[in-house]
């Protein structure tokens, strides 16, 4: 579900683009150092704009490294990282961790419950550290399961679970900005939930697996319909994105609102014309 919320390469300035690579590598960093590969599995492109926006939001000043990986082993990577890079990395485990957890009771995926005990301490810890994001993290996966096992065709219901899901972990502090933080994300946390339900629909069709849009798709404006109901997701998240005083790095996270998360979308229309030109070919 997660990997909407990144960057648009071809509008973004090149030093831009090399920092916003360095905070990727350094949220990478810190779930392998402080969670092991089973952490380092669970990084997200979604949790890094979070870690840009409260780095930003909090002017917290973020630590320049050069460090070799796996993936990179001849050349040194250029890595930020800073104390919000640590509460991201903390999020991505929890929210791997109640995922498998939900798998695991739902479907009895044996990978799941393998998966799970592996981060069971780590994620242990982070429980008692993060009460507050934990509870909501765990109420809200366990409140999309029921909407998938009534097979529930309440759209508004199925992505609230995952904005509320979302709004907590933007909440690194409960001060002054909790509120707007909250909204943006909350409404964020709605289109990702929905633009992975868009991009899904014909394989859960093919599959017959849950998909709250299947109803939606019925009606001849469906497209239209979809189109309204995302840019007003994302028109509501960057509208308290804007009432908050980010100065750095608001060019990339601009980039990611207003450009970036739409990558996917874009993709799925060039893929749906391509096939419609194919069947017009061969007729």
């Amino acid at each position: 579900m997660f990997g909407y919320v990144t960057v648009c390469e071809p509008e973004l300035k090149v030093k831009d683009l090399k920092k916003y690579r360095a905070y990727y590598c350094g949220l990478c960093r810190t779930l392998k150092e402080d969670y092991g590969f089973m952490g380092q599995m669970t990084l997200t492109y979604d949790m890094t704009f979070a870690v840009i926006l409260l780095s930003s939001l909090y002017e917290t000043i973020a630590k320049h490294e050069e460090r070799r990986c796996k993936v990179h082993p001849v050349k040194r990577q250029h890595m930020l990282r800073n104390e919000i890079t640590s509460y991201a990395a903390a999020m991505n485990v929890l929210l791997a961790y109640y995922h498998m957890e939900d798998d695991w009771q739902d479907d009895h995926k044996v990978s799941s419950l393998m998966t799970k005990s592996l981060i069971q301490g780590k994620a242990k810890k982070i429980i008692e550290k993060y009460p507050r994001q934990s509870k909501v993290i765990q109420q809200s996966l366990r409140e999309l399961g029921e909407c998938e096992r009534e097979n529930s065709m309440d759209i508004d219901r199925a992505a609230g679970c995952f904005g509320r899901l979302m709004a907590e972990l933007f909440v690194w502090k409960e001060d002054i900005w909790e509120k707007t933080l909250r909204k943006m994300g909350f409404y964020l946390g709605k289109f990702i939930y929905l633009m992975d339900a868009y991009e899904d629909l014909p394989e859960d069709r093919k599959k017959n697996r849950y998909n709250p849009l299947k109803e939606l798709a019925k009606r001849s404006d469906y497209e239209v319909q979809m189109e309204q109901i995302l840019r007003m997701m994302i028109a509501e998240s960057t509208v308290r994105f804007e009432q908050l005083p980010c100065l750095v790095d608001v060019d990339i996270l601009r980039n990611i609102l207003y450009d970036g998360v739409w990558n996917h979308y874009n993709k799925i229309q060039m893929k749906k014309r391509e096939e419609k030109n194919d069947d017009k070919k061969s007729i």
